[in-house]
């Protein structure tokens, strides 16, 4: 990583040279400079398999789809760290699913 001579800021690349965005100042590019990029992916939201169901906990809660008072439930972090966590509920009979935010 390189930094502007002129203002400090982080030098990008900009064909065959160095550019600052802040200033303008270009420098040429030598050998040691290279550029590496990394894509950020879309985090996948697990589904729960039948196989899978067997290990979640139950809890008594009322289904607001077909009535029944039994679920199963998981947590999952959905925001940043600093806020609560979101609890799941599936239906045991009519697989339904719902949240509750904490």
């Amino acid at each position: 990583m390189k930094f502007c001579q002129k203002c400090g800021s982080m030098l990008l690349p900009s064909g065959d040279e160095l550019k600052c965005r802040r200033c303008g100042h270009t420098e040429k590019r030598d050998d040691t400079t290279f550029i590496s990029k990394e894509s950020m992916h879309e985090k996948e939201m697990p589904v729960i398999e039948e196989k899978e169901r067997a290990g979640l906990p139950t809890i008594k809660a009322r289904c607001p789809e077909c009535g029944n008072n039994k679920a199963y439930w998981w947590l999952r972090q959905l925001r940043s760290a600093d806020e609560g966590e979101v609890r799941f509920f599936r239906c045991t009979k009519c697989d339904k699913t719902w949240r509750e935010y904490s």
